[in-house]
Order: structure tokens, then sequence, then C-alpha cells
């Protein structure tokens, strides 16, 4: 089950649940209010970072959460509002000299990461490395069991890189994250029976854009997966003059949260 949205720092009850953060509900286009896109998860002790767009950092200060404390850290695809403090978070994990990351940090992205983290490495002359307590992983379509949870990933329409990935914990609670995509018959078979699907509802169903969806569309991919909680995010600043929700419910009957930067969420 899910329970109620609340703000500030979270207080952790059962290992087995999802212990779910928004930092970032927004875009691209800078906002006092909406950070860029990025989720927080922790379940049995494994703290979980999916994308970090500009002011991931700052949001994870503001929610109580150390980024020397983050294990796992996922990318669903290279455009800068989903990637572009991956860079500072590493430099920061080497101050002062490495000495508060006592533990790997394994970093993931979909088809090219590896050379696009190697690019990156060298443009920076190798200060986004922490020798000894980094691992990179270039993932593909498929399941990966990590420790504390499992992560399914598929291939969603927006980048050739771009992956939706689905978070299940040892008590088989789910979290999907859409990351950007246009609507995708693979989102919704990753999402079947979900407890919850945080999907990208970038603008109104009137003004949609390619490789992007809106209300409408994330509510007929809810409804097909039968997601228990839809949860839309990734707001472009024309959502702020439209019922989003309204226009949701048109495809989506069930649960359903507008995003907001620093909301919470536990399932499980």
């Amino acid at each position: 089950m899910s329970l109620p949205l609340r703000k500030g720092l979270m207080k952790l009850t059962k290992d087995g649940a999802i212990h779910l953060t928004i930092l970032g509900s927004g875009t691209c286009v800078p906002s006092l209010s909406r950070s860029a896109c990025s989720v927080f998860l922790k379940t049995n002790g494994q703290n979980i970072l999916i994308d970090a767009g500009p002011g991931t950092m700052r949001r994870l200060l503001e929610a109580g959460i150390s980024i020397f404390d983050i294990d796992f850290f996922f990318l669903s695809h290279f455009h800068p509002d989903h990637c572009a403090e991956m860079v500072p978070f590493l430099f920061a994990n080497r101050y002062p000299d490495m000495g508060k990351r006592g533990k790997k940090l394994t970093l993931c992205g979909g088809p090219g990461f590896s050379s696009f983290f190697n690019g990156l490495n060298e443009i920076f002359n190798k200060w986004i490395e922490l020798p000894g307590m980094l691992e990179t992983m270039e993932l593909t379509p498929g399941r990966y069991a990590f420790k504390g949870f499992e992560l399914e990933a598929a291939a969603v329409n927006h980048r050739p890189e771009s992956l939706a990935f689905r978070v299940t914990s040892q008590s088989k609670a789910t979290v999907v994250y859409s990351g950007d995509t246009d609507f995708s018959e693979n989102l919704i078979g990753l999402s079947k029976n979900a407890d919850i699907l945080i999907c990208e509802s970038a603008l109104p169903d009137g003004i949609k854009v390619a490789g992007h969806m809106t209300p409408g569309l994330a509510g007929k991919t809810a409804t097909a997966a039968k997601v228990k909680h839809l949860v839309l995010t990734h707001f472009y600043p024309e959502c702020d003059n439209v019922d989003i929700k309204a226009q949701c419910r048109k495809t989506y009957a069930g649960p359903l949260t507008l995003a907001e930067d620093l909301m919470t969420l536990t399932v499980g």
C-alpha cells in the first residue's frame, strides 16, 4: 500500500518497503520550486539515486540524505536535465580525500554509457574517478540482481540509450521510473501491476512533442499496466496553466499524484 505524501526528512520503517523521495519534478527550465529530474529510493538499507539533473545535491541535503551514503546511481539517459549533476556529484565524493565515502558506489547507464563516462573523465582530467570506490556498469534491457533489490531495465522511446527502471524490494514492493519517453509498449510491460509508476508528463495533452508523454498518455499507460498509484512528474512550465489531473483522469481512474520536490511515499 502507499502511505500519504509528506515533505521533509524520511522516517524509515520496514526494511522490505521502498521509501521514495522526489528530488526533482521539473525540467531544464530554471525554477525555484522544481529542480530537474531526480528520484531517491531506499530499500533494505540500500540508497538508490535515479537521475541527477541540476539541483539534485541541494535537494538531497534538504531531504537529510548524504551524497556519501548513495550506494547505486542509475541514469535513464544522457540529457543534461537528467545527468548534469553526475560530474559535480562524483567530484564532491572526493572531499575530503574520499575519507567520508566508506563504501563503493555503483554507477550505471544504458547503451553507450562507458564511452559517455570515459569521455567526461578525460574532459575533467580524471577528477571524477573514485579510486577503489567506484564501479561503472553499462546496462542493456534485462534484469539485474543487486544487493537488497532487483532492477529491471526496458528500452523506451526517447534516446538510443534511454531506459526505464523497475525496482523490486525483497518484500516484492515495486516502483517504476519511466525516464523520458514517448508512449511505449515496453513501459507498459515493465509497469505491470507496479505499486507506483513515476511517469513523465512533460506537457499538456494539447501541445504534445515527440519523445515525451502528456497526462492523457501517462494515464493510458498506467491503466493498461494496471498500476496501483500513478505519480506524474517532469513538468514544463506550460503544465502550470492547465488542469493536469483532469487531463489524466480521462484515461486513468486510480490513485494519482502530481509530483513536487521533496514529496515522499512508502510502499510495501
